[in-house]
């Protein structure tokens, strides 16, 4: 049998019969050439992107780290800012197209919506000082600089790290956000009235940015202080908080959590939470929620120790209930695996009117909040992996679509679609001072100081942000806020089916 190989003395060798195939086979050698033509394909792709030292080296310098600290060790930089926020020679190495960059989450839609109504006419400089009547400050960014006038003094620390998460998009995208004029209020609920601006000779509504609207309002909703730090109640900045709810998720699985409903807060700020009190356990009423009353003063005193948030992921579900409007603590409650039980909410934030009832979240009925608890418990309790799908989803959301980056590239393409909408090229109001992260860092002290340190961005990313999405076309706007409501009827439906049961059985 011809094997291939011709012995010569005590060695053998090939012989021609070995690669005869290669030279009459025809099929085959147009194989091998596929193969060979595939080979130097694959090299010359490893060459340039894996072992070329041009590429390793652009690659070292896009993932190295560059930071720029801030410089406090002179006092006159905490009263004027540098003349260069970074030096000079300062270039972006890479700008990724935004062809190529994710798509931003879906809240980003309603950037689109919320700006609607300037959409026609535009915004002129009448318009952005008519919202003055409310605002705490006005801001203007001109040429990467930015400028503050104060007319009150927002709540506790509110505007303080409002404009210190500004000041860090600066840092994030330098060069990248345009010249803008506009109003900010601090307080809770919204304003501007939509039905004071309705009819055929109606004037434009003035433009005035806040932290939550309602369907009856046309406030700009941007996002809210407490991601940079809540000083007055020692919350850290999102970044790190994210990953301490992360960890403190995974010390127990949803199944070996408690079976009821948990609720922690200040029930004084509005009259739906007294309410929700009454829903607590009692020697003769069990609506399976376990509600307790935060009393800051004296969490304060002792050094809050028993409010940290990444240690409140033991219950199976989590009760959100709005204050005076919208609350913060929406974001902390959907972070942690459990099903959060949402009690009718009338006001939104930046994020949350993507939220969808059955897959982010439980509806709660605000008209019976210790009913609707007690059987949407009830319910979790005969559908176990139901519910425990629903919880995970809302965790999900929060983890994945609101990490800090996310927030920043709202901010990013929200001022970046206002700014398109200027009639007008913005100045520096009379009584306006230039800020920076140098004047309000540089003298801070104690747990401010701590929290825009921690918050700090150190420097530019080579990355632009995630691509913005169109608008939403009427079709697909109204077949999402149709399939919101009819889910939340659903559970109506079967709420009511369920306390009619429970009557028939009595």
């Amino acid at each position: 049998m011809d094997t291939g190989y011709q012995r010569v003395g005590n060695q053998r060798r090939l012989t021609e019969s070995f690669w005869l195939p290669f030279y009459i086979n025809k099929p085959f050698a147009k194989y091998s050439l596929l193969v060979l033509i595939f080979l130097l394909v694959l090299g010359s792709y490893l060459w340039k992107n894996v072992f070329d030292p041009t590429s390793l080296v652009n690659k070292v310098l896009q993932s190295r780290t560059r930071e720029f600290p801030l410089n406090c060790s002179s006092g006159n930089l905490t009263r004027t800012c540098p003349l260069n926020y970074y030096p000079p020679d300062y270039k972006i190495i890479n700008s990724n197209p935004s062809s190529s960059n994710p798509e931003c989450p879906h809240y980003f839609h309603w950037i689109h919506e919320d700006l609607k109504p300037w959409r026609k006419t535009g915004i002129t400089e009448e318009m952005v000082e008519r919202a003055n009547r409310t605002a705490n400050f006005r801001l203007v960014i001109l040429n990467g600089r930015v400028y503050v006038e104060t007319y009150e003094k927002g709540f506790q620390t509110r505007d303080v790290f409002t404009l210190w998460g500004i000041l860090q998009l600066l840092r994030r995208y330098p060069g990248k956000i345009p010249d803008l004029d506009m109003m900010f209020d601090c307080v809770d609920w919204p304003v501007i009235r939509s039905s004071d601006f309705a009819g055929e000779n109606a004037i434009a509504p003035p433009p005035l940015f806040r932290y939550c609207g309602d369907s009856e309002t046309l406030d700009i909703v941007f996002p809210d202080w407490s991601f940079w730090g809540w000083a007055e109640i020692n919350i850290k900045p999102w970044q790190d908080l994210l990953k301490d709810l992360d960890k403190g998720n995974k010390q127990q699985k949803w199944q070996d959590r408690e079976p009821y409903a948990y609720w922690k807060g200040n029930p004084e700020v509005a009259e739906k939470r007294m309410e929700l009190v009454k829903c607590n356990v009692t020697e003769n009423q069990e609506w399976y929620a376990r509600i307790y009353v935060q009393d800051w003063k004296k969490e304060i005193k002792q050094g809050f120790k028993n409010s940290d948030l990444g240690n409140q992921c033991h219950h199976r579900y989590k009760i959100y209930i709005e204050g005076s409007a919208w609350s913060v603590s929406e974001k902390y409650i959907l972070a942690c695996d459990s099903v959060s039980l949402l009690v009718t909410p009338h006001y939104y934030d930046f994020f949350s009117r993507s939220l969808m009832p059955l897959v982010h979240y439980w509806p709660i009925n605000e008209n019976d909040k210790c009913g609707s608890i007690k059987f949407a418990v009830d319910w979790g309790y005969r559908h176990k992996k139901e519910a425990e799908k629903i919880g995970k989803s809302g965790s999900s959301f929060i983890q994945e679509d609101l990490r800090m980056e996310s927030v920043y590239d709202y901010m990013f393409h929200l001022l970046n679609e206002y700014a398109k909408l200027l009639r007008y090229k913005p100045s520096v109001p009379k009584k306006a001072t230039e800020l920076c992260s140098e004047i309000m860092a540089c003298p801070a002290e104690g747990v401010e100081r701590k929290l825009m340190m921690g918050s700090m961005v150190n420097g530019p990313i080579d990355e632009s942000p995630c691509k913005m999405p169109l608008p939403f076309n009427q079709l697909s706007l109204d077949s999402f806020l149709k399939r919101k409501q009819t889910n939340i009827e659903e559970v109506l439906s079967l709420e009511k089916q369920y306390w009619k049961e429970q009557k028939e059985r009595t």
